[in-house]
C-alpha cells in the first residue's frame, strides 16, 4: 500500500476480532510511531503496552470514548515524558506525530485501531496516570485500541476548498 492509499483509507476501527497481535507486529507498529519526527529530535514518547483485559477494561472506565478497548487483542498508551523535553510543550504534538505514524502503520499491516484522547482531559489523565501507574513528569496523551478489524468502512473524501486560504486567511 502506498502511503496516499494508506491515508486516504485509513479510518477508525471499534470492532476487532479475537485474533492477537504477534510481537514482530506490535514491534513494527512502535517503531513507526518512534519514526516520527519531534521538535529538536527530543523523543518525548513512552508507550505502555496493554494486553491484560482488566487494564483495558480499566481504560473503557476512564474514558467512555475508549469503551471498545476492552474488545481489542491490545491497546497502546501513549505517554509524553515532559523531562525529556528540550522545548517544553512541544511533546504534545510530538506525541501526536507519533500517533498518527502508529494508525498509518497498523492500517497498513491490516490491522484496525483507532485514536482515543486523553491529554488535556485533566480526569482522563488522572486516571490513566492511576491504572498504569505512569511517573511523575510523563503525561499520558492517547490510547489506542488495536487488533484484527470485525469491521470494514469505506473511504471518505474529505478535501474541503473552503478550509483553504491563499497567502493570507
Amino acid at each position: 500500500m502506498d502511503v496516499f492509499e494508506a491515508i486516504h483509507t485509513r479510518r477508525s476501527i471499534r470492532k476487532f476480532t479475537d485474533r492477537p497481535v504477534d510481537e514482530e507486529t506490535l514491534r513494527k507498529l512502535l517503531a513507526a510511531a518512534m519514526a516520527a519526527p519531534s521538535a529538536g529530535n527530543q523523543q518525548p514518547w513512552r508507550f505502555v503496552v496493554v494486553r491484560d483485559k482488566k487494564q483495558l477494561e480499566g481504560v473503557a472506565r476512564v474514558n467512555q470514548y475508549a469503551a471498545m478497548a476492552p474488545k481489542a487483542p491490545l491497546g497502546i498508551l501513549v505517554c509524553g515524558d515532559t523531562r525529556a523535553e528540550k522545548y517544553p510543550g512541544y511533546w504534545v504534538i510530538d506525541c501526536a506525530a507519533a500517533v498518527q505514524n502508529l494508525l498509518l502503520a497498523a492500517h497498513g499491516l491490516g490491522l484496525g485501531a483507532v485514536w482515543t484522547g486523553v491529554h488535556p482531559n485533566q480526569d482522563r489523565v488522572t486516571g490513566m496516570t492511576k491504572l498504569f501507574g505512569v511517573p511523575a513528569g510523563v503525561i499520558p496523551h492517547s490510547f489506542i485500541p488495536v487488533g484484527w478489524p470485525a469491521e470494514q468502512k469505506k473511504p471518505e473524501d474529505r478535501f474541503r476548498q473552503d478550509f483553504v486560504h491563499e497567502d493570507r486567511f
